[in-house]
């Protein structure tokens, strides 16, 4: 792999451009000192911005050309679902008064958050499929890791705010409207943008810091960390740090969050006398319990370890359960294990049907 030359950049040139002009003046007919002098300016100016690569080759979920287009119908299958149900449960979370409440505030956050990140992964994926060579421009690149980062960080944040508002509702209910007040509400959603806005910033800006000589074949259907490190021509001992850092913060402190207010909450559950008190109690944490074990599990499988201890190609695979299988799960966990939801597409379909 090549390294950048330490002698290249914006003060004195020095001989070594000069030289290799003089050399090159008579080999070519139509070089002049001043068009050579604009390209070591350029080739320099190149370096300084940290990247000498302009474009990605995305190489794509698998390389096996036999089963490119039944993945394709596959994901194309998946990402119509996910929107479908996450656009379903946005419009009738805001079109019904009865979900204006915290819990379904969260949860229409929810399913924007997975519409908005599936959104960022999957249109690439299928062009993947039916392209021979699918290139991705550097900005793009950079681009599509810096809302990755934002929309996964954002759901880490939001499931967390989840936990601490069935908290609230089953062992604090009589402070519940209090505690959660709409002011409370709109708050917290503000921290958990903030703080994913911060956190995608963080990975971003440490990547555009690194130096991308030749190699541009990303092992990946997407713009990862992981991936983009392994191009790099210079030292991603800092990026790693970074990458365990922020990723650690995001799976630590929100488990620990969410294992604590399970906690909790198991405890007050136990002390419902009623069967069906306890049975409803338990109803309305369920769905949430999947979504955290599905989505924390697979990104720590995925993050949580040295680069060299899981091979790319299972990194793929880890990738594929929190970035497209997990919005599509989303909104049908919620729809079939929540009473209100059901409930409430019933009526809506079945006003369609008598209109």
């Amino acid at each position: 792999m090549v390294k950048p030359q330490k002698s290249l950049g914006f003060s004195a040139p020095g001989r070594g451009w000069i030289w290799d002009c003089m050399r090159n003046l008579g080999s070519t007919s139509n070089m002049t000192l001043l068009s050579c002098f604009h390209r070591s300016h350029w080739k320099r100016m190149d370096i300084g911005n940290n990247s000498l690569v302009t474009e990605f080759i995305l190489v794509g979920l698998t390389e096996y050309p036999k089963i490119q287009f039944p993945l394709f119908f596959l994901f194309l299958g998946i990402y119509i679902v996910t929107v479908a149900g996450n656009l379903g449960f946005i419009t009738l979370i805001g079109l019904n008064a009865h979900f204006h409440t915290p819990m379904y505030y969260f949860l229409f956050n929810l399913s924007f958050t997975d519409l908005c990140y599936s959104s960022v992964i999957t249109p690439k994926l299928l062009v993947n499929f039916v392209s021979k060579m699918n290139i991705i421009s550097y900005a793009g690149c950079m681009t599509q890791l810096f809302f990755y980062c934002f929309f996964v960080s954002a759901e880490c944040y939001v499931l967390t705010v989840m936990a601490y508002d069935r908290y609230v509702a089953i062992c604090k209910p009589l402070l519940y409207t209090v505690t959660m007040s709409p002011q409370v509400s709109s708050l917290l959603a503000v921290i958990v943008y903030v703080g994913a806005f911060v956190v995608s910033w963080a990975h971003t800006g440490c990547m555009l810091r690194l130096t991308f000589c030749d190699a541009n074949t990303i092992n990946h259907y997407m713009c990862d960390i992981f991936p983009l490190l392994e191009l790099s021509c210079t030292s991603t001992h800092s990026n790693e740090l970074v990458v365990f850092a922020l990723v650690g913060f995001n799976i630590c402190v929100p488990s620990l969050t969410i294992i604590v207010s399970y906690a909790y909450i198991l405890s007050s559950i136990l002390h419902i006398h009623s069967r069906e008190g306890r049975a409803k109690a338990f109803s309305t944490c369920s769905s949430h319990i999947i979504v955290v074990c599905v989505f924390f599990g697979s990104g720590a499988f995925m993050y949580l370890h040295p680069s060299s201890v899981l091979s790319m190609d299972q990194g793929k695979v880890s990738t594929v359960f929190y970035t497209i299988v997990v919005p599509m799960l989303n909104p049908l966990i919620y729809s079939f294990r929540n009473k209100e939801i059901k409930i409430a597409l019933k009526k809506t379909f079945s006003r369609k049907t008598l209109s």
